[in-house]
């Protein structure tokens, strides 16, 4: 008999497994993990991601002028080579990286979505289109009151056009990822060989004067600073159309090739000989410094490496499972993944914005040591309180609301 298992990515639908793990549906074969109630190495990719994301925002967070200051000087004037050189290194460990990985995991749950709706002989993308309307509004959400470096509005718009996409065969969908990745290294190549051609673009950006907003306002004044400079901090995700779409696409077809089942060991092997090379040309770019070797790094290096990591965790996840202590609370972020983000950038600004802590301003002359600090601490306390929600609920407090909304059948406590 087939065992019914509830969906990896969103709610109120459930997914047939039958056989030795293949998801089946009317014009694919979407393999599975066999035995599992969720593809749990889903969600020890997804929580990774999560973390990922905060060390990259991390910085940002600590910058006494935010994204402003990190766009002009992202290395404090006054900060010793060393400590110029850690904070360089670490911010490339992670630059990148997990925005993509994070977009290959949207990727996935959506094309999980997509055959669960086609088992279940509902339309797609039918109510899907509503989920991605309500994870547009937290996006404007978190835009607004908490970060102005959010990924959820882009992530929105990019999977209402990919559900779309996903109705077409498989072979379409490699090609659109060909032509999508290609335009957009046309893009970036372009940026660069204009800030190339630009004199003296290289040089060191002078810091920012005056008093910080994010010193000085208070959380709705902040919220009011977001709104006021639309233009410049909504500037990324319109830049990364075409790899976000590349990337979404990407996750489908690493589904559907098995990457997460024992059946997808070249596939894994591929990805992670990839992730390998590209990974010191990464390093190289982000420590060189110049505007262009940083643009390359982050939208054209950087997410094949992501592809490498998402390899590595799942032959590490396939090879010793996922009991160990490190995998477990990852699995738990993953779990809760939309919570647990809103709740990191939260906690980021009370730690360092002026209507919290107001570190950004005041340790200053101890930035890195306390950024790396203030890393830990966000981290564990966002594990630990995914760890406590879910010995009590089976999912996250925004994601059940986020299913509620979208007339999902919300999931019972367990």
């Amino acid at each position: 008999m087939p065992s019914r298992a509830p969906l990896p990515e969103g709610g109120g639908t459930e997914v047939t497994v039958i056989g030795y793990g293949e998801l089946v549906t009317n014009t694919n074969v979407l393999p599975v993990p066999s035995g599992t109630r969720r593809i749990e190495t889903l969600d020890v990719v997804r929580g990774l991601a999560i973390v990922g994301t905060l060390g990259t925002n991390i910085w940002v967070f600590s910058h006494p002028w935010g994204l402003l200051g990190m766009l002009t000087s992202p290395v404090l004037p006054g900060e010793s080579a060393a400590a110029a050189s850690v904070q360089s290194t670490l911010m490339a460990l992670t630059q990148g990286k997990f925005l993509a990985l994070l977009c290959l995991t949207f990727g996935v749950g959506l094309a999980i979505q997509r055959a669960s709706a086609e088992r279940a002989r509902r339309p797609w993308p039918g109510r899907y289109l509503v989920r991605a309307a309500l994870l547009l509004l937290d996006g404007v959400v978190n835009y607004i009151l908490i970060a102005e470096f959010d990924v959820l509005m882009g992530y929105a718009v990019t999977a209402a056009v990919v559900s779309f996409l996903l109705l077409t065969r498989p072979r379409a969908q490699r090609r659109m990822i060909v032509v999508f990745a290609a335009l957009h290294v046309a893009l970036i190549s372009a940026i660069v060989l204009a800030l190339a051609a630009v004199p003296g673009v290289e040089a060191t950006g002078s810091p920012l004067s005056g008093s910080s907003p994010y010193a000085t306002e208070s959380f709705l004044g902040l919220a009011m600073f977001r709104v006021e400079n639309a233009a410049i901090f909504r500037a990324e995700p319109v830049l990364i159309t075409f790899l976000s779409l590349a990337l979404f696409l990407a996750g489908a077809a690493v589904l559907r090739t098995g990457v997460f089942t024992t059946e997808g060991a070249a596939l894994r092997r591929r990805l992670m000989i990839a992730g390998a090379v590209a990974a010191p040309v990464d390093l190289a770019l982000a420590l060189a410094g110049t505007s262009g070797g940083l643009l390359l790094e982050r939208y054209v290096v950087a997410p094949v490496v992501a592809l490498g990591i998402l390899g590595l965790v799942c032959e590490i996840c396939l090879r010793r499972g996922i009991d160990g202590w490190v995998a477990r609370r990852l699995t738990e972020i993953g779990r809760v993944a939309l919570s647990a983000y809103l709740l990191q950038n939260l906690l980021g600004g009370a730690l360092f914005y002026g209507w919290g802590l107001g570190w950004g301003e005041t340790l200053q002359a101890w930035r890195l040591p306390v950024t790396v600090t203030a890393f830990a601490l966000i981290t564990a306390l966002v594990a630990t309180s995914a760890h406590l929600w879910l010995r009590r609920f089976s999912t996250g407090p925004v994601e059940w609301l986020w299913r509620a909304a979208a007339g999902g059948r919300p999931a019972p406590k367990g």
